[in-house]
Formats: structure tokens, C-alpha cells, sequence
């Protein structure tokens, strides 16, 4: 069983209320082998929200509280990432996941990169806080990348 980023599912759950919709993840879905999360509105936030990036750090810093996690109003959206890190966590371990399947860049569910903090669109190497907490707990998480260069190459 897997975890997968509820918007590559198809749920209009980004901060824009938009979707990142991968046929592939809606079929793992679809078949009993995937359970679509997010983290942000598991955490409490609102859809559509204010966009966040974490400020300080990563996921890690985060959870270490050496970093935080702020939306570009200058909110401290830190406390609702985290409720919705462990939220999806203890749904992780509800299902029996080894595995999750995350949207990448996001301050949530980046597994490789992150926006860096500053609102420029720049990125940077890290972890979204889920991804981070996840990893701590031995759950495998990888990019949603992966699944749209598969997908690309099957349609050729």
C-alpha cells in the first residue's frame, strides 16, 4: 500500500485549488493500492489558501524547530504543516504504507527540492515537512516526477 499526494489523484487541493492530476496515481488509487492525502488541508488549512514556503531551512529544520514554515502574507503557517505531517503520518501507518508518493517542490511533500523561501519561484534542495517526517519513520518517499516521465514515455 502507498500514499500518494491527494492533488496528483486529481483533488483540487493546492493552494491555488487546482490539481496535479497523473492517470498513473489515479489508477493506483483506483485499484486499492494507493490512499490519496494532503497534508495542508489534513493540517487544517483552507483550500484555496495562501501560498507558504519554509523559511530557515527544510522539512527537517522544521521539524527540529529551527525553521518555520510561513505563507506569502507573512502568516506562521508552521503548526498546521506539522498537524498535517503527522496526520498523514498516522494515516501512513493506518493503511500500512511503505511507500508515498509525494508532490514535488511543494512545502509539504517536496522530496528532492522546495521553493527557498523568499516567494521568487526560486528552489532548492530539500524536504517538504511530510516528507521529512515520513522518512524519519522509515516510509520511502519519492517525487511525483518519476510517475509523469513514466507516463510520458508509455505515451510515445
Amino acid at each position: 500500500m502507498k500514499i500518494v499526494s491527494a492533488c496528483l489523484f486529481g483533488v483540487k487541493c493546492r493552494y491555488d485549488q487546482k490539481h496535479n492530476r497523473i492517470e498513473s496515481i489515479q489508477q493506483l488509487v483506483g485499484e486499492g493500492k494507493a490512499v490519496p492525502v494532503c497534508p495542508e488541508q489534513m493540517g487544517g488549512l483552507s483550500t484555496p489558501r495562501n501560498p507558504a514556503e519554509i523559511v530557515g531551512g527544510d522539512g527537517d529544520d522544521v521539524l527540529d524547530g529551527k525553521a518555520k514554515v510561513i505563507d506569502h502574507q507573512g502568516n506562521d503557517v508552521t503548526e498546521q504543516f506539522l498537524k498535517g505531517a503527522y496526520e498523514t503520518l498516522e494515516m501512513a501507518r493506518k493503511v500500512g504504507a511503505k511507500e508515498a508518493i509525494l508532490k514535488e517542490r511543494s512545502p509539504s511533500c517536496g522530496s528532492c527540492l522546495i521553493y527557498d523561501g523568499t516567494f521568487s519561484r526560486s528552489k532548492k534542495s530539500g524536504h517538504g515537512v511530510t516528507t521529512a517526517l515520513l522518512r524519519r519513520h522509515g516510509i520511502r518517499v519519492v517525487s511525483e516526477e518519476k510517475e509523469k516521465k513514466q507516463e510520458e514515455s508509455d505515451s510515445r
